[in-house]
């Protein structure tokens, strides 16, 4: 089993057929989550006629603006939900089908949802779009635990980071392909707005089509499957080497720790003491990712940059700027992370999130009284999801991978991704009364999140950069048995005080 290559050549080999099964797994992923957020933006207007001409054309009814509205509020919030369920059935899919096997039965909810939504306008359904994007939903829920999950297993450690980072590299590339493709001068016109809610399935076919010609997690083929040959043979594919013995006794060791253990459930992780602040951790970054208001700011940024004098035509082009904004900045995370680690990164984004929070805020209040502050609050949206991409963006989907052991990866996934879907939820739909009852300090409550999870993250959570499985968990045991070590401590220093007292006496 023990195949070697020396030490030196290990960072000096050509992985080229990781980085392809990278590209192959995001493009049907991860990319699918920005790209979906992104395309609902351009045809609003005209899906919400859509539905005023359905109900007239149906029922004789002409709904009021408001109710068009809260239609339209449904179908764009009905992917949150959709994501919610696609995150509580990922873990069991991993298990049962493994990694790569889950992504490319993913595909199956999108195809559905992508037919649904292009013949949703000749049926004259409205119903059709809602049922769309709960599938649609769906894939994106799943991608998003599975991905990383794949990503984080099949990568050397000195590149896991990185390579698990990729997840938010391409979800970003999908906001802005996503704003791209909406264009007015693409399929952002009236006529073709239902092609554009099912362009979605192309990036799907081109992941049905290249994933299969790549290997299953190596992890995934050892520790479950228990296929030492089948996991070998997907390492040497990977890494384009043959295998380091110490990427191999780590796999091992974690096979050893977690031997005869069934994989465990989302609701074990709450009782298991050994994993309590690893639970938290996630629990409270994943959660963050989405209060802090990030994909809300994108909503809200065709009214800023209305306020700071850009005319109607030019402000979907300048929207492109913002998806750009993020995914230039996953980009330099990507690179950044094994250099600063991922404590200092995701600590720095959420610290410049908060200053920017603020400096946003200051400028909405006065910006009716000087010139210049529509400019910078202009400059606020950029330089907030500059920070978000940095940091939260990135480093966040990382977190389950290298804090779990084998048989708790997939149900942290599944925590950490109903935490997330559930928190993006509740923000869209809330995000509407903040700015119409807080106004210019609507973003205040964000800067309060950004705040206190930077705080989490300098007091609580340890860099897991470089590190094994087994030291970032005696890292956390240090948290989780913090009383119990102590009170052990204390018992044998009474001990050996007792065993002096009895010596003595006997003497």
């Amino acid at each position: 089993l023990r195949l070697t290559m020396p030490h030196s050549g290990a960072h000096k080999s050509s992985p080229l057929t990781l980085l392809l099964m990278v590209a192959s797994a995001a493009i049907g992923g991860t990319l699918q989550y920005g790209y979906n957020l992104a395309i609902m933006n351009a045809p609003t207007t005209f899906i919400q006629t859509f539905i005023n001409e359905t109900f007239l054309e149906r029922w004789d009814i002409q709904l009021q603006d408001y109710q068009v509205t809260l239609v339209w509020t449904v179908i764009v919030s009905i992917f949150s939900l959709g994501g919610f369920s696609g995150a509580l059935i990922a873990g069991p899919m991993t298990i049962r089908f493994g990694r790569k096997k889950c992504l490319l039965l993913n595909n199956v909810f999108l195809m559905t949802g992508g037919l649904l939504a292009l013949t949703s306008r000749a049926a004259k359904s409205f119903e059709m779009i809602i049922i769309s994007r709960v599938l649609v939903g769906i894939n994106a829920g799943i991608s998003m635990n599975v991905q990383p999950m794949y990503f984080g297993e099949s990568a050397p450690k000195h590149l896991r980071g990185a390579i698990s980072l990729s997840s938010a590299v391409f979800t970003a590339f999908g906001v802005v392909l996503g704003q791209v493709v909406g264009l007015r001068e693409i399929l952002g016109s009236e006529p073709y707005w239902q092609y554009l809610l099912a362009s979605n399935v192309i990036p799907g076919l081109i992941q049905l089509v290249t994933l299969p010609w790549f290997p299953e997690s190596p992890r995934y083929l050892l520790i479950d499957r228990g296929d030492k040959e089948a996991c070998m043979k997907a390492l040497r594919r990977l890494r384009g080497c043959e295998v380091q013995s110490s990427e191999l006794d780590e796999i091992l060791q974690e096979q050893a720790d977690t031997k005869g253990l069934r994989p465990k459930r989302p609701w074990e992780l709450f009782s298991d003491r050994s994993v309590r602040w690893q639970l938290i951790s996630v629990m409270i970054v994943s959660s963050a990712m989405q209060l802090c208001g990030n994909d809300s700011i994108y909503f809200y940024a065709s009214y800023i940059f209305k306020e700071a004098g850009i005319s109607e035509d030019k402000i979907q082009y300048v929207t492109v700027g913002t998806g750009t904004c993020e995914f230039t900045a996953c980009i330099m995370c990507n690179l950044l992370i094994e250099r600063k680690g991922r404590r200092f990164m995701l600590m720095g984004g959420f610290v410049l999130m908060t200053a920017w929070a603020i400096v946003f805020t200051i400028a909405l209040r006065f910006e009716h009284l000087i010139s210049w502050m529509p400019y910078m609050s202009m400059a606020c949206i950029f330089t907030y999801i500059l920070s978000f991409g940095m940091g939260p963006a990135g480093v966040t989907g990382v977190l389950p991978t290298e804090i779990f052991n084998q048989t708790a990866r997939p149900a942290a996934y599944m925590i950490a991704g109903s935490m997330m879907w559930l928190n993006l939820f509740i923000v869209g739909m809330i995000f509407p009364f903040l700015v119409s009852e807080l106004s210019e300090f609507c973003f205040v409550p964000f800067a309060a999140v950004c705040l206190l999870s930077a705080l989490y993250v300098g007091m609580f959570l340890p860099e897991t950069k470089g590190k094994t499985l087994a030291a970032i968990t005696s890292e956390f045991h240090k948290l989780n048995f913090k009383g119990q070590d102590q009170q052990c401590e204390s018992q044998t220093q009474a001990q050996y005080q007792l065993g002096e007292v009895c010596l003595s006496t006997a003497l």
